[in-house]
Parts: structure tokens; sequence; C-alpha cells
């Protein structure tokens, strides 16, 4: 059964528990921390603390601020190629768990 976002007292519920099938603020995150290679690819981050995935993201963001400010494709090649295949396969997982990519678009308007 998914969780739903986080509890402080419990830290993050890790990117296979996250809503949206992982792809959240912090399941990208850990999807970014995976392809820098900051964190290893079976690490979901489960019961981190909020400071411990601050010092994550600001890691990924210095890593990011090395390639062109988040923009996938500026990525070395190498870099590109990791980033497709990782946030290709959470994609199919959110897709299969009943993420709807557009449904936050509904929100915003």
């Amino acid at each position: 059964m998914q969780r739903r976002g986080n509890s402080a007292k419990d830290g993050y519920v890790g990117i296979d528990n996250d809503r949206d099938g992982g792809m959240t603020f912090h399941g990208r995150l850990v999807l970014d921390a995976r392809v820098f290679g900051l964190i290893p690819e079976d690490e979901t981050c489960e019961g981190w603390e909020l400071g411990r995935l601050q010092g994550l993201a600001d890691r990924v963001n210095a890593e990011w601020d090395k390639h062109g400010g988040g923009i996938p494709s500026l990525l070395p090649d190498d870099l590109r190629k990791r980033h497709a295949e990782i946030y290709e396969r959470q994609m199919q997982k959110a897709h299969e768990a009943g993420w709807d990519p557009d449904a936050n678009l509904e929100d915003e308007q």
C-alpha cells in the first residue's frame, strides 16, 4: 500500500512509497541523485529526515550547475543516457501505479 506524502516523524516515505508513483519533488531528487551517482540506484531514501534530503538536494544542484542547470539535453552523453534510462523506468512504474502527468496541470489552471 502506498503512503501519501511525508511524515516529519518518520522522514521521507521513499520513492517507492511516494505519491504519483514517485514523480514528486522528492522522488525526482532521488532520481537525479541516482543519475549523478550520488546514491546507489537501489537507494529509495526511505526514512531520510528533511535535513539529509536537503544535503542531497544541495549536492544534486551542484551537479546540475556543472552541466547547464537542470536541462537533461545539456548533459554529457553518458549522463544524458543514464538520465533517460532512470527516468524512463520510473515513469513506467508511475504510469502503472496510475500516475497522470497531466493531472497537476489541471490544478494550475
